[in-house]
């Protein structure tokens, strides 16, 4: 059967290595995007010289109609046997007691309920053979002191999520992992005010350098792949030894 994988976030960053990793091995992929239309046609492009077939649909992922959306965008190319959970978001990096309860709620409704919400969709339409990964972070256990403590706390959240849904879904016979990169270079840097903070953080990482999207695709496209068939209810670590 071929496999068709949603990927959220798909236009940037660990989304858009995941597609293009995804459809290098056969995956057909259906990427959501928030608003850079450009980026996800580009991201689109790249995917459809592998072959497979690719749809990108814009989705805010905390509005459960255009979640539903996207997941028939998805159907339309086959029977749905993975999903992504990857598009997050960061707030401006600062002590916990300067944060704007509305960078709160809304770093918890995409991380989160956004989260909730695909995987619901997700779990209706799989059947046997199928997984889902969520993409959570390092922060989850380290807690991002004078960062973003809130980050951290939803993070948390993302693996208890991650080791409920493994349970109940189980039994039909769907996987559910988590990865839990660290600090890796993306454009969320940049969102969060601090562009250059992979390579601030490099001296206090254990191999030295922030991580590439790349590295965390791999794992990704593992977690959903053969060789990882007895595996659900993990979170993987990949974030250089902290």
């Amino acid at each position: 059967m071929a496999q068709v994988t949603v990927v959220t976030g798909g236009s940037r960053g660990i989304g858009a290595a995941t597609a293009r990793r995804l459809a290098r091995v056969g995956h057909h992929v259906a990427i959501g995007y928030r608003r850079d239309r450009a980026a996800a046609e580009s991201v689109l492009a790249e995917l459809r010289t592998t072959g497979v077939r690719a749809v990108a649909v814009a989705t805010d992922t905390r509005d459960p109609e255009q979640v539903v959306r996207l997941f028939d965008a998805a159907a339309a190319l086959g029977q749905i046997t993975g999903l992504v959970n990857n598009a997050g978001v960061t707030s401006p990096i600062g002590a916990f007691v300067d944060l704007d309860p509305a960078d709160l709620r809304h770093v918890v409704d995409v991380n989160l309920v956004g989260y909730v919400l695909c995987a619901q969709q997700a779990a209706r339409r799989m059947t046997t053979g199928a997984a889902i990964v969520n993409v959570s972070s390092a922060a989850a256990t380290l807690g991002s002191p004078g960062e973003y403590i809130h980050y951290a706390a939803v993070k948390a959240a993302t693996d208890t999520l991650t080791t409920g849904l493994a349970k109940e879904l189980a039994p039909r016979g769907i996987r559910v992992n988590a990865v839990a990169p660290g600090v890796i270079r993306t454009d969320i840097h940049a969102l969060s005010g601090q562009p250059d903070r992979p390579d601030r953080s490099a001296g206090r990482i254990p191999l030295g350098r922030a991580g590439e999207p790349d590295e965390v695709a791999g794992a990704i496209a593992w977690l959903l792949g053969p060789d990882a068939s007895y595996t659900t209810g993990a979170v993987l670590r990949i974030a250089g030894g902290l």
